[in-house]
């Protein structure tokens, strides 16, 4: 073959390569309409609100990197003596690989330090108040492939076979800063069509209806937070959302803070207004604080959001 007829074979499969992934992009499957509970059960279901712990809780959480090990030891900061935790990590780790039905990416890093307990064994245990579970993002993937309601309806129904009185919790997470369809405009819209259409109501209508999961709203306590600050220029040492983060989707300490305020309000049913905003990180060295004024509109916001969001369990 000529080398002018070896460069045109070579454009043909290039083009068709290309073609191939136009087709597959194109072919990526739905993400699919399962049916759930109806407005009407849903309100039925979540009429009463939690009343407040009586007694510091014992807390399990099952997720990735966006929940970490700051995060749940601010948590217990906040809480105070008595607080207790554990988790099971991944990278980017699903329900479903929590559960054990597929590889749990980076077990062995993100569980090396000593508040670990394999989570199938924490959730049969009956030793847990509240078990708060997250599911992989991006959450359009974790919809399509890895049936993310199925995996919530059996940690719920472990977790309940085990305690009956549990306080079971979906923890609803954020994408990157820069997704295409905008950072502010998919915590608005994510919310209703994918944590609570594609998760939530499909693994509650195969629950009795004695069970409830509940949200921490950390995404759309986030969205509140950043209007207010950008809308103002700044307030303290934040001036716009990327304050919070390390880098495009992970926390820093600032924002391990303010979500770990959110899951106290959810949590405890309780304010954090007037909590300690200089905090240790989970290996016990100081983290950087938000500056009083900051501070106190993160306590506000996360107080706020917790009781006007449905779903939290908290009174409004």
């Amino acid at each position: 073959m000529t080398r002018k007829g070896f460069l045109a074979l070579g454009a043909a499969a290039a083009a068709m390569a290309l073609a191939g992934g136009v087709w597959w992009k194109r072919r990526e499957p739905p993400i699919p309409d399962l049916p759930g509970l109806d407005d009407a059960a849903m309100a039925a279901r979540f009429a009463d609100p939690l009343p407040p712990p009586e007694r510091p809780l014992r807390v399990f959480h099952i997720g990735h990197s966006l929940v970490n090990r700051d995060m749940p030891a601010m948590l217990a900061q906040l809480a105070g003596n008595g607080h207790r935790y554990e988790s099971q990590l991944g990278w980017g780790a699903t329900l479903q690989s929590h559960w054990g039905d597929a590889p749990v990416n980076g077990f062995e890093q993100e569980n090396a330090h000593p508040r670990f307990r394999p989570a199938r064994e924490a959730v049969g245990s009956g030793e847990y108040d509240a078990i708060v579970l997250t599911e992989m993002v991006e959450i359009r993937s974790s919809l399509r492939w890895h049936d993310s309601a199925r995996y919530l309806r059996q940690f719920a129904e472990a977790a309940v076979a085990a305690r009956p009185d549990v306080r079971l919790y979906l923890y609803e997470t954020w994408h990157p800063l820069d997704d295409a369809e905008g950072w502010l405009e998919r915590l608005d819209a994510d919310l209703p069509r994918y944590w609570e259409k594609g998760i939530l109501r499909p693994a509650l209508l195969q629950l009795p209806d004695t069970v409830r999961i509940h949200l921490v709203p950390a995404g759309q306590a986030m969205a509140a937070l950043v209007r207010t600050v950008e809308s103002q220029g700044s307030v303290g040492n934040m001036s716009d959302r990327r304050d919070l983060f390390s880098d495009g989707i992970h926390l820093n300490d600032m924002g391990n803070y303010f979500v770990a305020l959110v899951h106290y309000a959810v949590l405890y049913g309780s304010s954090p207004e007037g909590l300690p905003f200089r905090l240790r990180r989970g290996d016990g060295t100081e983290a950087a604080a938000p500056a009083p004024d900051l501070a106190r509109l993160m306590q506000e916001t996360a107080w706020r959001i917790a009781r006007s969001t449905p779903l939290t369990g908290v009174a409004a």
